[in-house]
């Protein structure tokens, strides 16, 4: 058996995905976000660190999150992220916007020969 490989995660699902991350687990580093990520997707998803961090910096210039400096649960200084006000209507907005994507695709996936004619 072949082990799953794991797939890149976009950079516009990955500010949803770690908007969603800070809402449900509150304020995290980089790190622990990435891993959550990864965890709740089953091991499916790979984020790259490299990748990460600009989509941090972007809601953190957007508003969306703050970030302050603290030590990590293994006594290291890391920056940890939170969700800001701005950040919860964001992810509201944003989740109400997948949520219409998905059952507009979800029509396309149900439609069967002949239903269309």
């Amino acid at each position: 058996m072949t082990p799953k490989a794991k797939a890149d995660v976009q950079q516009g699902t990955l500010a949803l995905m770690v908007l969603k991350t800070l809402d449900v687990l509150g304020p995290q580093h980089g790190y622990g976000i990435a891993r959550r990520i990864e965890q709740i997707s089953g091991g499916l998803l790979s984020v790259n660190q490299g990748t990460l961090y600009p989509v941090l910096l972007k809601l953190e210039q957007e508003g969306a999150v703050a970030s302050e400096w603290g030590a990590s649960e293994h006594n290291r200084r890391a920056r940890f992220y939170r969700l800001t006000r701005a950040g919860r209507k964001q992810l509201d907005a944003e989740t109400r916007d997948w949520e219409q994507t998905q059952a507009i695709i979800g029509r396309f996936f149900d439609v069967k020969p002949g239903d269309l004619s």
